[in-house]
């Protein structure tokens, strides 16, 4: 790592580590902010490294949320007389329960959603292009309709999670502080395995599987580790994410793929895919328009953010980080010659 890049890793450190406390009153934003950042690259993974563009990686997310909230609860209480509409009973957690339920809880978030990745590898790793993301969407949906239809979990009536035992400001703070530590684990991770073969190969995969296939490549193994990888750090978000809330439900909270499933998608594209910077990049952009859309055009604020999208896909296919690099190479470490070119002589004529 180069000095201007570590001094550039060390200021963005500072600076997410001192904003709940110059800003206190938006933790829960800035959280909230962490979590999109980490939506974007786990998403990479597939759709821009790999080039198998999923519509349905929300479903892991929602399924952390669900495991973790189940755990929490049914550790200590009947999670069917906890979700009953009449509430039969009222819960008190020690803080000895909540924190000991949340650590299971959130270690079983990120276990479940990998089981499932590895399962429907299975299934959906034999469709292609558009069919690969349509099957994916297809699982989302499905999967908040059948947990909307599950009594036994609070149906489409949700679940109250247990009250953080911290005073005030205490559960902003450490959700907060969760959120950043998880997403900078995650950027972490990726950031070594994009320096193995793991990159090598999941980029000939995007170029041409089936050259790769016949060069003895086994893309199927690497297609499910890739997959897994987004499932490990989107069960942790959702578990978070739902104890951050301190509600969730099926289709707006849990598998809101309308707006978080396709927010993943936009962010990647608008930074740049298939780079590690440019999720990063494109979440800290779309994150900010979307929080000034939602403070100075309330009403008009999915029309803004659809065009965005629509700029971006049509005009800036190459994203925020491909324009730069187009234009300032040698920011990257690319060299361009500069020589004039030498007449060519035909003939014996210039």
């Amino acid at each position: 790592m180069t000095r201007p890049s570590l001094a550039l890793h060390l200021v963005l450190l500072v600076a997410g580590i001192v904003a709940p406390f110059l800003f206190p009153a938006h933790s829960v934003q800035f959280a909230v902010f962490w979590i999109f950042v980490l939506f974007a690259m786990t998403w990479d993974t597939m759709g821009g490294q790999m080039g198998y563009n999923s519509l349905g990686n929300i479903v892991f997310f929602g399924l952390g949320m669900y495991i973790c909230a189940v755990v929490q609860i049914g550790l200590f209480y009947n999670v069917g007389d906890y979700t009953a509409a009449s509430g039969e009973i009222k819960i008190d957690f020690t803080d000895q329960q909540y924190y000991g339920g949340l650590a299971l809880g959130v270690f079983l978030a990120a276990i479940g959603p990998v089981i499932l990745a590895v399962i429907l590898s299975k299934v959906l790793f034999g469709l292609r292009g558009p069919y690969f993301a349509i099957g994916t969407l297809g699982v989302a949906i499905a999967a908040a309709e059948l947990t909307a239809a599950w009594g036994w979990v609070g149906g489409g009536g949700g679940i109250s999670m247990p009250v953080f035992p911290g005073g005030p400001g205490m559960r902003e703070r450490f959700f907060y502080v969760a959120c950043m530590v998880t997403t900078i684990l995650c950027y972490l991770f990726l950031r070594w395995l994009y320096s193995t073969r793991f990159s090598l190969a999941i980029n000939a995969i995007r170029d041409d599987e089936d050259k790769a296939e016949a060069l003895g490549l086994h893309t199927a193994r690497y297609k499910m580790v890739a997959w897994s990888v987004s499932a490990f750090f989107m069960g942790i978000a959702g578990a978070l994410f739902g104890n951050m809330t301190g509600f969730i439900e099926p289709l707006e909270t849990a598998y809101p793929t309308l707006t978080f499933g396709i927010f993943m998608v936009a962010m990647t594209l608008l930074g740049g895919k298939g780079t590690l910077w440019g999720p990063i990049i494109g979440a800290t952009v779309f994150y900010t328009l979307r929080e000034l859309t939602w403070t100075y055009l309330l009403g008009w604020q999915y029309i803004a953010l659809g065009v965005l999208i629509i700029v971006n896909v049509v005009y800036f296919q190459q994203g925020i980080l491909g324009w730069v690099q187009a234009r300032k190479p040698e920011w990257f470490g690319i060299r361009v010659e500069t020589q004039p070119a030498r007449a060519v002589k035909v003939d014996g004529k210039p």
